[in-house]
């Protein structure tokens, strides 16, 4: 038998040789309204619309009687406290990114392990001393300030950077003298989703903001972005407005110089639609009008490298599963353009372009390929990785002669490899140290077949001497949605869960990336509920192979996989024994009112279009909560400052099943204060919230 960490081993069988049962407190009283609208002829109940106001005086008392009653249960599980001691050593080793060459010095992030923010630091050469450029650490006494983004000038000497207070996606930027170690005066306001362009001069860049909010900054819609040009040196007030388009609010606008600093190109997306218009604006002529490239919103563009007028892109027009193709400003039409990689059977998931070739990441049933081309698209070789994973990096410059990458499993914590373009070799650069044994456990994938008979992967990993026998505590994990491909990745949570004799399962929805475009409007709009049947046919898998049972087996997503939780078990609730819908998007009905949910259309549609709306209310967690069966355990959990998919999703939700409960198990909603919808979170929330999240699970699934 492989050994696991003794501290858990032995709290989680005293656990549960004693039926260890947490208390729970009585439930706090919670308001029903008669609110009651219709839409397109059906009358739609909203008993918690007064959760919307965050200045109702009756929210926060709410929000902190529950979190007393959710923490007086999660402090009684002895899980919760073996697990924490666990992942405080899992999670304390030293992490470091890859480093990226900035003018004359390479940068690296760098935690020495428990450090609540990681620390940026710069060297003059890879094997010399680093020292640091920047420490966030420095910014809160409580960690929840974070470096939110950086953007470097061409020669190194200034760095742009954002700072995310207390997990909010608005930004503050400002500029760092690097060669002095200081700040310039400006500061700039208003930013989401945004990484500035530089000149080539220095003397500024280009990024995009949107007006100060009228209202309640966490909740008030975003909309009509205004692309400007900040000169270093001049207050925000100054700056030059490049680029706007109020009669398209929803366009957002991503800029990028190119290569030989003649043209910024400007790619415009509408919300989260994967698809984008591509404009070209001359910075040798500014007074000329802005040239549109790609004028109408037909496929994805992602652009690789200019030389003059041409322009290398990555695009999935005519290709689902993407192809890399030149164009010619001169001839736009696509007749003209020149296919430089066609598309094959694997998708390609992205292309850097280093030392004068294409570095090309593909995925095959969610496993990562790497080939690399000539610029002309000539394949030279495809890389030999280390195992079944994923890859990321490969970042740098044209001329550049090395690159690196991250190789990564769920068993691999992500070994850092020099790879010299020329010759396609890679050598380990840095490999991090974690305490446990990554030969203990094993990782395979399987397909299960969905309702329709579409064929679904899943990834199953466990320790090796697990087996299925029926009673296996399992977390299914899933995603579906917004083309985001789930791949092999690290997490310290992940092995904590398998030393605990736990099995580990990863489904590839329809609605993600990872079979193409088709793949992803699979899972859309009216075609959503192919997510929750995929899942659901994932889940009777994991039972019907004799791996676990329903009250061994427990659901958990986040964000669009909230959503895919609470719908799959509003759905299903026999099929679980414990759920866990993480900053969930719930009320499908409404979630377009609010910041920048109407960016979502895409993927869901909105409730303002009749058949839309049908398909919605069909699945919308908070309108579909069961009276007629009981629920299994459930932890909602939130977070009081998530201004992307805002808290009060998850509170209808919690406050609807928890009024809808037939039977006797627990639903619990957790609230983080001091946190957004993810992002930037410090060490010791990171290590508390998994605990609580792990213990609570195997508290029910033992």
């Amino acid at each position: 038998m492989v050994p696991q960490p003794r501290a858990l081993l032995v709290l989680l069988a005293a656990a549960s040789s004693c039926h260890v049962t947490a208390p729970l407190a009585e439930l706090p009283p919670t308001a029903r309204e008669d609110v009651v609208e219709t839409l397109h002829g059906v009358e739609v109940a909203d008993p918690y619309r007064w959760m919307e106001d965050s200045e109702d005086a009756r929210l926060e008392p709410w929000i902190d009687a529950q979190n007393e009653r959710t923490h007086g249960y999660l402090d009684g599980l002895p899980e919760v406290a073996a697990f924490e001691e666990r992942l405080t050593t899992l999670w304390d080793y030293e992490r470091i990114s890859m480093p990226r060459k900035r003018g004359p010095r390479w940068v690296v992030s760098r935690n020495d392990g428990m450090q609540a923010q990681s620390v940026l630091m710069a060297m003059d050469s890879l094997d010399g001393e680093a020292r640091v450029l920047f420490d966030p650490n420095a910014l809160s006494e409580d960690g929840t300030k974070a470096l939110a983004g950086t953007s470097f000038s061409k020669d190194g000497r200034y760095m742009a950077y954002g700072i995310a207070d207390g997990g909010s996606d608005w930004n503050v930027w400002r500029i760092r003298d690097v060669e002095r170690g200081e700040d310039l005066p400006e500061q700039l306001d208003w930013i989401k989703f945004s990484r500035p362009a530089w000149l080539h001069d220095g003397s500024g860049f280009f990024y995009s903001r949107y007006e100060e909010p009228e209202g309640d900054a966490l909740l008030e819609v975003n909309r009509a972005p205004k692309l400007c040009f900040h000169r270093l040196g001049t207050p925000q007030s100054e700056d030059e407005v490049v680029y706007e388009r109020p009669d398209h609010p929803e366009w957002s606008f991503g800029a990028r110089v190119t290569d030989d600093g003649s043209w910024l190109v400007l790619s415009i997306r509408q919300g989260t639609d994967p698809r984008n218009r591509v404009f070209l604006k001359s910075l040798q002529h500014p007074e000329q009008p802005v040239e549109e490239l790609v004028p109408d919103l037909v496929a994805d563009f992602s652009m690789l490298l200019s030389d003059g007028d041409r322009f290398t892109f990555v695009t999935d027009l005519d290709a689902p599963r993407k192809r890399v193709v030149r164009i010619d400003r001169n001839h736009p039409e696509p007749a003209a353009w020149e296919e430089l990689v066609p598309e094959g059977e694997e998708t390609l998931e992205g292309v850097s372009v280093v030392g004068n070739t294409l570095i090309a990441e593909f995925l095959r049933d969610a496993q990562s390929v790497v080939r690399q081309y000539d610029l002309e698209g000539a394949f030279l070789r495809e890389l030999e990785l280390p195992g079944i994973g994923s890859v990321g990096g490969f970042g740098g410059e044209r001329e550049d002669t090395e690159t690196f990458f991250r190789f990564t499993s769920y068993t691999d914590p992500g070994g850092i490899y020099r790879l010299d373009v020329a010759t396609g070799e890679a050598t380990l650069w840095r490999a991090p140290e974690v305490d446990f044994d990554a030969g203990a456990y094993t990782t395979e994938q399987v397909f299960v077949t969905s309702k329709d008979g579409t064929r679904v992967p899943m990834f199953l990993v466990h320790r090796k001497d697990v087996e299925p026998t029926g009673d296996v505590p399992t977390i299914l994990y899933g995603y579906g949605g917004f083309n985001i491909s789930l791949t092999p990745g690290f997490s310290p949570s992940t092995i904590a869960w398998l030393d605990a004799g736990g099995l580990y399962a990863v489904a590839n929805l329809r609605g993600g990336g990872e079979y193409g475009e088709e793949w992803h409007l699979a899972g859309t709009k009216l075609r959503k509920q192919n997510v929750f049947d995929d899942f659901i046919a994932a889940a009777e898998h994991l039972c019907a192979s004799g791996w676990t049972s329903p009250e061994h087996l427990s659901l958990r997503g986040g964000s669009n996989g909230g959503l895919l939780v609470g719908a799959v078990l509003n759905q299903r609730p026999d099929l679980f024994g414990a759920a866990i819908p993480a900053v969930g998007v719930m009320d499908m009905l409404r979630y377009h009112m609010f910041t920048i949910g109407w960016a979502w259309a895409s993927d869901y549609g909105t409730a303002d279009d009749a058949d839309e709306f049908r398909a919605l209310l069909a699945y919308s967690p908070v309108h579909n909560v069961r009276t007629d069966a009981p629920y299994p355990p459930v932890l909602v959990t939130t977070a009081a400052r998530d201004d992307r998919v805002v808290p009060l999703h998850s509170f209808k939700y919690a406050a609807a099943l928890q009024h809808a409960q037939s039977g006797e198990a627990p639903i619990l909603i957790r609230v983080e204060k001091r946190a957004g919808h993810g992002a930037g979170r410090p060490m010791h929330m990171l290590v508390r919230q998994a605990a609580e999240e792990l213990g609570f699970l195997m508290a029910q699934l033992r």
